[in-house]
């Protein structure tokens, strides 16, 4: 049963989850903790591993997730699951792109997802920097305390691509900013 569970949850992720990755963390999100799979604080680790993780997060998702609950094939399940939605709207819109983009509905449709999907993923850095910075994991909530060394870090990984691309004049390696990140959570945390 966990496995058509799986299968059918992140397929309805697939499905209805537009934009991306971090717009589809929302709806990933309150599929994995509605069935216990994962509490809050797990999901936020996860989050934060994943951004280092080779791989689109919702692939990612599923198949951690399925392979927690389910193993192997668990992990095959919930991964096709999530991408064969998008396998299937991307060969039938390949066969019919340049059509497709001829009429101004479609081009309108396309432009009106926009909004809602910078509203989604802006839903999902709120509820990130509550938990993170200030405890705050639910509505329910009432104390919530400010976690200076989260602060110190987020300083550090905004100060240093600043001050090296005012003063090197070129850009600062993302990668190695990922390396600094990882270095600074396991000194303070």
């Amino acid at each position: 049963m966990i496995y058509l569970q799986l299968f059918f949850t992140f397929l309805k992720v697939g499905a209805f989850a537009f934009g991306g990755g971090y717009a589809m963390l929302s709806l990933i999100g309150d599929s994995v903790l509605s069935y216990g799979w994962m509490n809050e604080t797990e999901l936020l680790n996860f989050v934060g591993v994943e951004t280092v993780i080779p791989g689109p997060i919702a692939v990612n998702m599923a198949t951690y997730v399925g392979y927690e609950q389910g193993g192997f094939l668990g992990a095959l399940l919930a991964t096709i699951g999530v991408v064969r939605p998008s396998f299937i709207v991307i060969l039938i819109v390949a066969a019919f792109i340049k059509n497709l983009l001829k009429f101004p509905a479609v081009k309108t449709f396309i432009m009106s997802m926009r909004p809602a999907l910078g509203g989604l993923i802006a839903s999902v850095a709120v509820t990130m920097a509550l938990t993170v910075f200030f405890g705050i994991d639910t509505i329910k909530t009432t104390a919530f305390t400010f976690d200076w060394r989260t602060l110190a870090v987020l300083a550090v990984v905004i100060l240093i691509p600043l001050v090296w691309s005012r003063y090197k004049k070129k850009e600062f390696s993302s990668i190695l900013l990922v390396i600094i990140s990882g270095v600074l959570g396991m000194l303070f945390f």
